[in-house]
């Protein structure tokens, strides 16, 4: 089970975008992606065959996943995560708080 996973709430820790939140889009292996952070200048070549127009794109790069934490809205600053059973089932919780992670209050 991960720790953090697609569709989280994350805080930047570390690099150029350092202190913003996003979206995780996507975790593989020890990198993830973060909607609106880390993001590069990509040049396209135009393809006809396909349709698609050449120029410069805006991309979102990976990057490494201790780099990010989950944030937590009942603190308003970024957690740790650990893991517990509860009603026989591996649950997300943060450690601050020890509530769910994920769960409507």
């Amino acid at each position: 089970m991960q720790k953090i996973r697609s569709g989280d709430e994350v805080i930047v820790l570390a690099g150029r975008d350092k202190g913003r939140r996003g979206t995780v889009l996507s975790v593989s292996g020890d990198r993830v992606v973060v909607e609106g952070i880390n993001i590069a200048k990509k040049h396209v070549r135009p393809n006809p065959m396909s349709g698609e127009q050449g120029g410069i794109i805006d991309k979102n790069m990976p990057m490494h996943i201790s780099n990010v934490a989950l944030f937590n809205p009942e603190t308003g600053k970024a957690d740790r995560v650990g893991f517990e059973v509860v009603d026989e089932r591996k649950v997300r919780v943060f450690r601050s708080t020890g509530k769910v992670v994920g769960a409507k209050a």
